[in-house]
């Protein structure tokens, strides 16, 4: 695998520079429709791909003065970066096609654009903001008179509820948004929200309502020939099927799921199929069939968990090229725009000189050689200030040069004061064990002698010298990383602190365990307390959650 990846990234730069070349009449065979439903398609496929020709569609743009285009091309990166788990980067690019939208006065594309941002603030679990937002989004909808909208908004906030336990308004949302696509007509509609209501109703354990929820909702979906979201409504008929005792038919359900997957070519749904499946012949006592399906499941999981990480490394290489490229097109339009700011007053100053020139002439000819010596004045102050302003752009292209300088100089350090601590630690342990084997040894003339060491070796495991400085460290790289910490507990030790800011460095297991000095076990219930103070969920990662502080 790695040999893989290492001949996949040297590749990397050639793809790029073949993709870059792509015109963008590429996209003019979709006619009418724009552009937009090509790179849909794409992103679901390649969003690399998608990427990058949503940011040269956003470029063309910007240098046509499009703001619907511009808005348009910001929202759908955006998605492609929320669907890639890039949250950060998406909710920026929201906020820059909502600031379009909004300076347009397009109020249907900033509704929608809403809706997206109240979507991502809920996978964020900032739920306050979320539904502040779907608000906001239903009352652009309502004055736009977009019922498909409204539809989608009720069943986003039916989610919130759903997610509070707070069922009843859960079903009252819920069944609005139902209404709504009723009204308008929408099958997919239609079936998200069954599919919505088998779920609750599973969670309650009124299995024959869901039942006939889920069943609906597959209707639907193959009215609306959408094999993809059919898949996960069958598993979720067999997973019913199941918890009744209906194994056969839940059977028949899984199998019928696993060959959708199957046709096609969707990893994980088949995974999650043949999980179905495995459950069902363990029930019926097939042993032999159950772990086919379990082992089939696993290693179907793993290929999805090994696509997606190849995927994320090629998005976060485009990802990077992208915002790289942005950065020096806003510098470039930056000294651009100076320029043409010095050329305007430039040209503004010789046409006052001349008109001058010409009004002096005719009427003060005595005045002339004054006029002369007054504009070479204002040339000299003109040159003199453009001196200035390219002196000042200089220093600030140092000073953003010694800062990065900085934090990687402090980076290094940090990484220095881990790898000592991590020697120390480990010689001190290595001697350690020596000197209690020693002392095991029947040599009782040393023991006395080999203990008081062994007590001073453990006493040096406890020295905060080196905690220090790697503290100091860093906080100069992560600035701020203890304080946003602290809002999420504030019953924290020295010891979890020292624990967190290895997590933070990505230090595996083995180095943290030799550098704290304890043992295996003991970190694993260190990190057991430290998930309970943190309030993090059953299921959430804690590496994961402490790497997004």
């Amino acid at each position: 695998m790695i040999k893989y990846l290492s001949k996949l990234f040297l590749c990397w730069p050639l793809a790029i520079l073949i993709l870059s070349s792509l015109s963008l009449s590429s996209i003019a065979q979709y006619g009418n429709a724009g552009p937009w439903p090509y790179l849909d398609t794409l992103a679901q496929h390649q969003p690399d791909s998608a990427l990058i020709q949503l940011r040269k569609l956003h470029a063309q743009a910007l240098s046509q003065d499009d703001d619907l285009k511009a808005g348009l091309s910001l929202q759908r990166m955006g998605q492609i970066c929320f669907d890639q788990g890039h949250y950060g980067q998406a909710l920026d690019l929201y906020l820059q096609a909502e600031k379009i939208f909004q300076t347009s006065n397009n109020k249907a594309q900033l509704a929608n654009n809403l809706f997206k941002i109240g979507i991502l603030y809920y996978y964020n679990k900032q739920l306050d903001k979320a539904r502040t937002t779907y608000n906001k989004a239903l009352y652009l909808y309502r004055r736009t008179n977009d019922q498909n909208g409204q539809a989608a908004v009720f069943g986003e906030i039916g989610h919130l509820f759903e997610k509070r336990q707070r069922y009843d308004s859960a079903f009252y949302y819920q069944q609005r948004a139902l209404q709504g696509y009723q009204k308008v007509g929408s099958r997919s509609g239609q079936a998200k929200i069954y599919e919505n209501l088998g779920s609750i109703y599973e969670d309650l354990e009124r299995y024959d309502t869901a039942y006939v929820c889920f069943t609906n909702s597959d209707r639907l979906y193959q009215q609306d020939h959408n094999t993809v979201a059919r898949i996960e409504v069958l598993n979720n008929i067999g997973d019913v099927l199941r918890k009744t005792g209906r194994l056969k038919e839940s059977l028949k359900l899984s199998h019928q799921a696993y060959a959708l997957a199957v046709s096609t070519n969707n990893l994980y749904q088949e995974a999650a199929a043949s999980r179905d499946l495995g459950k069902s012949f363990q029930l019926l006592k097939q042993m032999d069939s159950a772990y086919h399906y379990v082992e089939l499941s696993r290693r179907l999981s793993l290929d999805v968990y090994s696509k997606e990480g190849l995927n994320q490394t090629l998005f976060l290489q485009v990802l990077y090229d992208i915002n790289k490229k942005s950065d020096e097109i806003a510098r470039l339009n930056s000294i651009r725009q100076t320029n043409r700011i010095i050329t305007v007053a430039v040209v503004t100053v010789v046409i006052l000189l001349i008109i001058i020139g010409v009004v002096v002439f005719s009427r003060q000819r005595l005045k002339i050689h004054d006029q002369k010596v007054l504009a070479e004045q204002q040339r000299s102050i003109y040159e003199a200030q453009n001196d200035l302003m390219q002196l000042e752009l200089r220093n600030k292209e140092l000073e953003e040069q010694g800062l990065k300088q900085q934090l990687e100089l402090k980076t290094k350090e940090l990484s220095n004061h881990t790898l000592n601590l991590i020697k120390t630690n480990q010689l001190l342990e290595g001697m350690r064990a020596t000197l209690q084997q020693m002392v095991k040894e029947d040599k009782r003339d040393q023991k006395r002698q080999m203990q008081q060491i062994v007590q001073q070796i453990d006493q040096s495991f406890d020295h905060e010298q080196n905690w220090k400085e790697f503290t100091g460290a860093f906080e100069q790289v992560h600035q701020s990383f203890f304080e946003k910490l602290k809002a999420h507990s504030s019953d924290l030790t020295s010891a979890d602190m020292r624990l967190i800011a290895l997590l933070k460095v990505n230090m595996d297991s083995k180095d943290i365990a030799g550098l704290l000095g304890i043992s295996m076990d003991s970190l694993r219930v260190a990190r057991h307390r430290l998930r309970k103070k943190l309030n993090i969920e059953q299921g959430d990662n804690l590496s994961s959650f402490i790497q997004s502080l």
